[in-house]
C-alpha cells in the first residue's frame, strides 16, 4: 500500500488573489450599501419638506389670492391669477426698493468679508491670552439675540440720552449733542450697517482664524527664503488657502443680509418715511401692515426669485471653486501613489 503525498508549491508560486477581491457579495449587500444613506435622509428630507416646503408652497398659493381683512373673517378664497405679480412688477416703489437692497447687501458685505479677514488674521498673530480675549469678545457678540443687540444699538444712538451723542458733544462736536440718528435715510442705514457688520463679523473671523492654523509654516519660511514682504506672502501663501472659504462665506452672507429683517424693521420700521424699507420689509408692510397678504406673499416670491437670480452666478464660481479643489486633491494623492 504505498501513501501518495503533494508537496506544496513554492510560495511564489501561489496566486494571490488581488485586494478587494473577495468572495461574493453577501446577497443584497451592495443593495443596502445604495439605499443606506438615502434612508437616514429621509427623516431631514420629511422635516425640511413640512417645515420649508409646506410654508413654500402656501405663500406661493396666496401670492396668486386678492386676500384682505375682509375675505380672511369670511373664509373666502378670491383667486386673482397674476395681477398681484403685474401690480408689483409695474410699481416704480418695488423697483427702487430693490436697488436699495442690492445696494445695501453689497456694501454690508463687502464690509463684512474685510473686516472679519482682518480680524482673523489678527487673531492669527496675537498671543495665547490676547486670541482668547478677543475669541470671547467675539463669540459673546456673535451669540447675543438681534432684538437684544438692535434694543442696545437704540440706546447708544438714541437722540436726547445716547451714549454716542454724548460722547461726541464731550470731545467737541456740540451740533451732535441732540442729533437724531434715525432721522434721515443715510443715518439711519449707517446704524443698521453697523449693527448688522457688529453681529455678522465674527463668523467670519473665527472661521478664517481656523482656516489659517491650516497653511503650514514652511511655506511662510520658503516665501521669506524667496525675498517675499508681507504683502507678497499674504498673496502667494495665505490667500490662495482661504480663497475657498472666503467664497463660502461671501455666498452666505448675500444670502443672510439680503433677507435682514428684524435689523432693518426694530431699529426704525423702515423708517423715515418708509426712505429704508429693504425688500422683506417691504413684502411686511404691504401684506401685514396694510392687510394686502396677497401682494405681501407676491413681494416675497419676488424677493427669492431675484436673490437666486443674483446668486446663481456666483453660485457657479463657488461649484467651480470646490470642482477645482477636489481635481487637485485627487491628483495630489495620484502623485503621492506613484511615488510610493
Amino acid at each position: 500500500m504505498s501513501v501518495q503525498t503533494h508537496e506544496a508549491p513554492p510560495l511564489d508560486k501561489v496566486p494571490v488573489r488581488p485586494t478587494g477581491e473577495g468572495g461574493p457579495p453577501a446577497r443584497g449587500g451592495r443593495k443596502a450599501k445604495g439605499t443606506l444613506p438615502y434612508l437616514l435622509l429621509l427623516p431631514a428630507l420629511g422635516l425640511t419638506a413640512v417645515l420649508l416646503g409646506w410654508p413654500l408652497l402656501t405663500n406661493g398659493m396666496l401670492s396668486f389670492q386678492n386676500l384682505n381683512m375682509t375675505q380672511l373673517i369670511q373664509h373666502v378664497t378670491e383667486w386673482n391669477g397674476f395681477t398681484n405679480y403685474t401690480d408689483t412688477l409695474t410699481s416704480e416703489t418695488f423697483w427702487r426698493v430693490t436697488l436699495r437692497s442690492v445696494i445695501f447687501t453689497v456694501v454690508n458685505v463687502v464690509l463684512i468679508i474685510v473686516s472679519g479677514t482682518l480680524i482673523g488674521l489678527l487673531l492669527a498673530r496675537l498671543g495665547s491670552k490676547m486670541r482668547l480675549l478677543l475669541s470671547v469678545g467675539l463669540v459673546l457678540a456673535w451669540a447675543m439675540p438681534i432684538i437684544a443687540a438692535t434694543t442696545v444699538y437704540q440706546w447708544l444712538f438714541a437722540q436726547r440720552f445716547g451714549v454716542v451723542n454724548w460722547v461726541l458733544a464731550k470731545v467737541g462736536f456740540d451740533s451732535m449733542a441732540d442729533y437724531n440718528w434715525t432721522g434721515s435715510q443715510l443715518s439711519t442705514f449707517f446704524v443698521i450697517s453697523l449693527l448688522i457688520v457688529w453681529t455678522s463679523v465674527p463668523f467670519v473671523a473665527i472661521n478664517l482664524y481656523a482656516a489659517t492654523t491650516t497653511i503650514a509654516k514652511e511655506l511662510y519660511e520658503a516665501a521669506a527664503l524667496d525675498g517675499a514682504g508681507p504683502w507678497q506672502s499674504f498673496k502667494s501663501v495665505t490667500f490662495p488657502f482661504l480663497k475657498p472659504f472666503l467664497m463660502v462665506a461671501t455666498f452666505l452672507e448675500v444670502i443672510w443680509i439680503f433677507k435682514a429683517f428684524p435689523h432693518v424693521f426694530a431699529i426704525n420700521e423702515g423708517g423715515p418715511d418708509r426712505l429704508t424699507e429693504t425688500l422683506p420689509v417691504y413684502a411686511f408692510v404691504e401684506g401685514v401692515g396694510n392687510q394686502h397678504y396677497g401682494a405681501g406673499a407676491a413681494i416675497s416670491v419676488l424677493t427669492i426669485l431675484i436673490l437666486l437670480a443674483l446668486m446663481s452666478y456666483y453660485l457657479r464660481l463657488v461649484l467651480r471653486q470646490e470642482g477645482a479643489d477636489e481635481t487637485e486633491t485627487g491628483e495630489t494623492g495620484e502623485n503621492k501613489g506613484k511615488k510610493a
